[in-house]
């Protein structure tokens, strides 16, 4: 069934309680799509559990676990139409423990909300989600300032921390100051989807307004097929079933398509969509796809599917410009952190460090060094200890993105600029 309306992928980020769940699935209620029935269904459920003020975020944090510890663990997709757009929610772990899953949810999505905790203020998860939503590519970033009813819906305390919030905001985006900076209070549906008397002195648009506002993103369907796997099934009386987003291309039944570095090939038998079928999918649709050929075995997380004509790339070592974020020494060759790059994450080798970079012009400050630290901006020659499929920021720029992590800490956040692909 053809849409309607245009479809984006919309992501929300921030620290651990500032409130993301809450706010998504207020959203959805206020909206229409949480109905009365799942309401009165979880708040039975949570009543047993003790947490009261927990039912919309119960609405999306769906496993046992994230119930019970009050935190979003894996990534949650929620289908979301307004006036403007067919949305898919992303609601994206805060807590530091789980940051691979919120690298997964940013390679994804189109545009992004970042809910900051008013009473709170920008905690450390807020810089590090706002660093990492720009490298993936978001251009597109709506400032949710949550917990207005504890601040007393006071006027010159939401000035206070949006000034707070702006300073980090523009250290990623130079545009920052030009972002919607929205009062809201996600707990009593304030300002979500309707004006409130709480605020009278605010005149910027609702969070809802705010997202029908978003600029449309750019779909490149003239690149080759690039789907990231997120997880693959296995449905009895369908067979294997890969789900990912399509970030480049078009993908159709009848598709002769390969999975790499598995190197695996087979055919697209349907594509489906919010459990509808399609005759195609484009860039930024999340689908699920029937592969004929294939045993769940034999692909995994992490894997690219893209035609046969024109296979994902598979690089044996690539070069990447990167800022080291934070590190609480140097790096030298030979240091070997795990990268994390659309849904795939392998250990990684620094090779060789090529040049170190002026970080605010990209002027040559040194080449060869035998070090660099945090606050450095460099080009190294990195080594993927296990196979990784990679592509170059001149190519396929949705795939080029990429963050190193080690020690609970985002090391360094770098664009692949060269590669050297692997031989058959």
């Amino acid at each position: 069934m053809a849409e309607t309306k245009p479809h984006m992928n919309l992501i929300f980020v921030g620290h651990v309680d500032s409130g993301k769940s809450t706010t998504v699935g207020r959203l959805l209620y206020e909206t229409g799509s949480f109905s009365e029935q799942d309401k009165a269904k979880i708040q039975k459920e949570i009543q047993t559990l003790g947490k009261v003020d927990f039912e919309f975020a119960y609405f999306l944090d769906t496993s046992g676990e994230e119930r019970k510890k009050g935190v979003t663990i894996d990534l949650s997709h929620q289908k979301f139409v307004s006036d403007k757009y067919e949305f898919t929610i992303i609601d994206a772990p805060g807590h530091v423990d789980f940051i691979k899953n919120m690298i997964t949810g940013a390679s994804e999505a189109d545009a992004a909300v970042l809910v900051v905790d008013g009473k709170e203020g920008v905690a450390p998860q807020t810089r590090e989600h706002t660093y990492l939503i720009r490298v993936f590519g978001i251009k597109s970033l709506t400032i949710a300032i949550n917990k207005m009813d504890l601040l007393g819906y006071d006027q010159k305390k939401y000035e206070a921390v949006k000034e707070e919030i702006m300073k980090t905001v523009k250290i990623s985006y130079p545009n920052g100051d030009k972002f919607d900076y929205i009062p809201i209070s996600s707990k009593d549906g304030v300002n979500l989807v309707k004006k409130s008397d709480k605020m009278p002195w605010y005149t910027g648009p609702t969070l809802l307004e705010a997202l029908n506002a978003l600029p449309l993103p750019e779909r490149p369907t003239n690149l080759p097929l690039r789907v990231p796997i997120e997880d693959v099934y296995t449905i009895q009386g369908v067979g294997t079933v890969p789900v990912g987003k399509v970030v480049s291309g078009v993908i159709k039944p009848g598709d002769k398509i390969m999975f790499e570095p598995s190197h695996v090939s087979g055919e697209v038998k349907s594509v489906q969509m919010h459990f509808q079928n399609l005759a195609q999918a484009g860039p930024g649709d999340n689908i699920g796809f029937n592969v004929r050929g294939i045993e769940k075995e034999q692909i995994k997380r992490g894997d690219v599917a893209g035609l046969v004509s024109s296979p994902p790339t598979v690089v044996t070592e690539f070069t990447g410009q990167i800022i080291v974020l934070q590190h609480p020494t140097a790096i030298s060759a030979g240091y070997s952190p795990v990268l994390h790059t659309h849904t795939a994450q392998v250990p990684v080798k620094f090779k060789k460090i090529l040049k170190k970079l002026d970080p605010k012009t990209g002027a040559v400050l040194e080449e060869n060094p035998a070090t660099i630290k945090q606050g450095d901006a460099a080009i190294v020659v990195f080594e993927p200890l296990k196979p990784l499929s990679l592509e170059k920021a001149d190519s396929i720029p949705q795939l080029a993105g990429f963050v190193v992590r080690d020690m609970g800490l985002t090391i360094a956040a770098g664009r692949c600029t060269d590669l050297v692909q692997k031989k058959d």
